[in-house]
This record gives structure tokens, C-alpha cells and sequence, in this order.
């Protein structure tokens, strides 16, 4: 993106309409209640052929003390001070109040680029709101309706120069996945660089301790936390250099069960958090080791999975508990006993609050994301079938035997393997969970999701007529001993 803008202003005024509307998507959450949005949001914003970062903030609050407020304007104020533009909103119904007054003062020592935009400006009725916004010295107000889209080409008019003086930086991409693999390919994970960081979201239970353990990582309060459980609403992301690792960390509102998400934001933020998970390559599940693997993280472990994304279980709060061993243990055991399907991610113990343990968090990320990327050459592949064909052969539905020729991997992010087979319909599960199984303990791929599709051996085969000498290496494996 090429720059940075920043949504400042009191609540309810309209910045996350306007957000919405920049990026697109109802990405933010929008309602009449005032105080929704409580933490920093970027989204990739497009007006017109302008493509830039647009950051939604909590709305300034009067409050300077430790309260809720006086946190959610700490916030903003900082949100202020890293973006390239700032856009104050007011309100054009209402009038310019002494609150904007104050932050008008505040936005002109923290930011030198501050465009004045009376949002709800829709009508005659503006006018006088209009005039009254020269007074507070920040140049010419923009007139706009962010909820009909009014007064848009104006503010185009006035960003196009100004993202001509801000130097070019790299576009924040969304991770590939499902990436095709070809022989040539190298047999190595794909380093994350910060053009394309290794991007984590942090998921869980609201209060687990989510935003204070992304805290700790990047050394600062850039989330908001407090003891109040669901404190925030939207997934919001951060980038961090990880001893020496470029990440983009998630953090999304807690999940509750649906059971229990009554309010309307509560149920929105659910929804905003399964669409995080999406976007990552590697899904943290942070428990709450007094109340471990309840039916919800299960769900979102296994949403994870499904998904395919690299699935690695932190228990927070771990500096409570006093039997460490046999607690660890006791996780271990229902760990494997309620999420066979991630048999063998790495499960590891935090402490959000004192920042023990995050060494050992990197670690199983960077080692969930290897074996996420994991590359298997075709010649080992089918050598490696034909051990497991002559181990384990597969059945003969209706005295008809099915017979596997080969074997190749077809995509990585997540590893995906395909068989050519006859009567690919008549195998059954179980020997398909005996492929899966065995592909994971033999090639070292534990907690990943596997893709094993299983096709009409008719189908022709792309590597038959390659020059190399790899197809007829394979020969040997592929024919073995005739079993007719």
C-alpha cells in the first residue's frame, strides 16, 4: 500500500461507515450504539485507482485515566501517530462540539497531514456545520456522506497528492494456499519475508488471554486488554519482526458458544473472527488451562483444520498452575483423545501474563509452518506406496481388487497428495486414514492437515512421458510382485 490513513474522531460519528465503505466489505462493525469499534483496524482501501491502508479507530474519547475509555483513546492517539494522513470527522448534524475542539488541537501536534471531513453532510442542513469547522484550524472541511457515499471524489482529489510524497511500501498480500507443486520444484518451505510475513491468528474463547499475549510478543500495548471478557469485537492485525521472523498477527474477538452470543455485535464478531482464521497460514488455539478443550475450542480447532491451515495449541496461563507435570499429561491425553484429526501439532504451555514460554511458541510455529510448506519428491512417494501397498493391501469390494499405481504430490500450504487408483469410489475410509497416517509418521508431517484425493487410474499420467530418468526408477516400485 502506499500510505497510511487514520479514521480519527469522537464516537458514532461514522468512521467505521466510512471504513466499510473504503475497503469494500463490512469489515468493521457498525451499529447506532456509540463505542462499538475498541481497537485499531487496518483494512486495504480502493478509491478509484488509489490504493492505500485505511486504519479505523476507537472514537476519542475526553477520558485520561485507566478506564475503558481512557485506554480505547490511548489507542487512537497512537494510531494517529503512525499514519501517514489523518481524517478528523465530525459530525455535520450535530455541530462542532468542545470535544472536537480539543482533539482538533491534539491531531495538529500529532500528525502533519490532517484532512477535516464533516461526515452526515447530506442536505442544507450541513451548512452552518460547514462554516463553524474553519474555526478549528485544520483548512477547508471536506463535506461527506459516508453512509451514500457523497463527497468520496473530493477526498480522492485531495489524497492523490498527497500519496505521491509518501514512499512505496510493500503490498500486505493475503498467504498463499493450496499452492501447486512441480518437480522442479525445491523441496523447502517458503521463507517468509516482509513482503509476504508468516501470518498467525490467535484464536480462542473470549478472555483466554488473546490480546495480552500479542502484547507481550511485540513488546507494547498495541491491543487493548482488560479483566472485562469479549473486551474486543473486531480481528485486527499487527506486524511484528519475531527474532528475525516478519509476522502478521491476528487477534480476533473471543468465540463464545452460540448458544450463549446473544448481543448482535457479539454474534458479528464471531463471524469476523472464523473469517481470520482464513486468512492466516498458521492458527494459534489459545486455551485457558483452568478450563481446557470445552466444546468451542474443539470447534475452532477443527474449523482450523478444516480450513487447512497449520494448527499449533497454546495453553495460557499456565504460571497458575501448580502441578505442572500432571496437568501436562492430562492435557496430552485428551488433546489426543478429542482432536485425532490434528494428531501430533505441537502443544505448548504459556504465560501471556509473565511472558514465559513464548520461545517455545515460536518454535512450534515456525515448525507447524515447515511441514505446512513439507515437499515429498514423486520417487519417494511411490516408493513409499509400494512399502505400504505390500504392508497393508488395499480391500476387494465384490471379489474386484483395487490396485494403486502411483502416487504424487500436488499441492503444499497445505500438503495435498493424489493416487491413482482403480474403483477410487469403492475405497473405503479406513484405508484412506491408513494412507494419511502413514504419510505423517514416515514423512514427519504431524498436525497438518492432509489432502489425499484418490482418482480413476485411467487418467493419464504427467510424468509417463517425461525425459527423465526418475519414471523409470520408479518402474521397479510401481510393478512389484504380480498379485493376480
Amino acid at each position: 500500500m502506499s500510505f497510511t490513513m487514520a479514521l480519527v474522531g469522537r464516537p458514532n460519528v461514522g468512521k467505521s461507515t466510512l471504513f466499510n465503505r473504503l475497503v469494500g466489505k463490512k469489515l468493521a462493525l457498525v451499529d447506532d450504539q456509540p463505542g462499538v469499534t475498541r481497537d485499531l483496524r487496518e483494512g486495504a482501501a480502493r478509491l478509484a485507482d488509489l490504493r492505500f491502508t485505511v486504519i479505523d479507530t476507537a472514537g476519542l474519547e475526553e477520558a485520561t485515566d485507566d478506564s475503558l475509555q481512557g485506554r480505547m483513546r490511548r489507542l487512537t492517539e497512537r494510531a494517529v501517530e503512525m499514519a501517514d494522513v489523518c481524517l478528523f470527522m465530525i459530525d455535520a448534524r450535530a455541530g462542532v462540539l468542545p470535544a472536537d475542539e480539543v482533539f482538533a488541537d491534539i491531531l495538529r501536534k500529532k500528525n502533519a497531514n490532517v484532512i477535516l471531513a464533516a461526515n452526515k453532510g447530506e442536505g442544507k442542513a450541513a451548512d452552518a456545520t460547514i462554516l463553524e469547522a474553519y474555526a478549528l484550524g485544520l483548512g477547508e472541511p471536506l463535506r461527506l456522506s459516508a453512509e451514500h457515499g457523497e463527497g468520496l471524489g473530493e477526498l480522492l482529489d485531495i489524497l492523490r497528492p498527497l500519496s505521491e510524497e509518501f514512499a512505496e511500501r510493500e503490498e500486505q498480500d493475503t498467504p498463499e494456499t493450496d499452492v501447486d507443486v512441480g518437480e522442479d520444484d525445491e523441496d523447502a518451505p517458503r521463507v517468509p519475508t516482509k513482503a509476504k510475513p508468516l501470518q498467525i491468528a490467535v484464536v480462542g474463547r473470549p478472555n483466554a488471554g488473546k490480546s495480552t499475549l500479542i502484547n507481550k510478543i511485540i513488546g507494547e500495548e498495541r491491543l487493548l486488554t482488560g479483566p472485562e471478557a469479549g473486551i474486543t469485537r473486531d480481528s485486527i492485525s499487527v506486524q511484528k519482526d519475531w527474532n528475525g521472523v516478519p509476522m502478521r498477527i491476528f487477534d480476533t474477538a473471543g468465540m463464545r458458544k452460540k448458544a450463549k452470543v446473544q448481543e448482535k455485535l457479539e454474534k458479528l464478531s464471531v463471524s469476523d473472527g472464523l473469517r481470520a482464521v482464513k486468512f492466516a497460514e498458521v492458527v494459534v488455539v489459545l486455551l485457558d488451562v483452568e478450563i481446557p478443550f470445552e466444546q468451542q475450542d474443539l470447534r475452532i480447532a477443527d474449523l482450523a483444520e478444516r480450513e487447512g491451515r497449520a494448527v499449533v495449541i497454546a495453553v495460557n496461563k499456565w504460571d497458575t498452575e501448580d502441578d505442572k507435570q500432571d496437568k501436562l499429561r492430562e492435557l496430552k491425553a485428551e488433546f489426543a483423545r478429542l482432536l485425532p484429526q490434528l494428531r501430533g501439532a505441537p502443544l505448548v504451555t504459556v504465560s501471556a501474563k509473565t511472558g514465559r514460554g513464548l520461545e517455545r511458541l515460536q518454535d512450534a510455529i515456525m515448525r507447524a509452518h515447515e511441514v505446512w510448506n513439507r515437499r515429498i519428491t514423486t520417487a519417494n512417494l511411490n516408493r513409499w506406496l509400494s512399502g505400504m501397498l505390500e504392508q497393508h493391501p488395499p480391500p476387494a469390494p465384490g471379489g474386484r481388487r483395487i490396485k494403486m499405481r502411483y502416487m504424487m504430490q500436488v499441492k503444499t500450504r497445505p500438503p495435498g497428495f493424489v493416487v491413482m487408483t482403480s474403483f477410487p469410489d469403492r475405497v473405503p475410509e479406513s484405508y484412506s486414514r491408513y494412507l494419511v497416517n502413514g504419510l505423517r509418521d514416515d514423512f514427519d508431517m504431524p498436525g497438518t492437515p492432509i489432502r489425499l484425493t484418490l482418482r480413476d487410474q485411467g487418467q493419464k499420467n504427467p510424468y509417463k512421458d517425461k525425459k527423465s530418468s526418475q519414471p523409470s526408477r520408479l518402474s521397479k516400485h510401481l510393478k512389484g510382485p504380480s498379485r493376480d
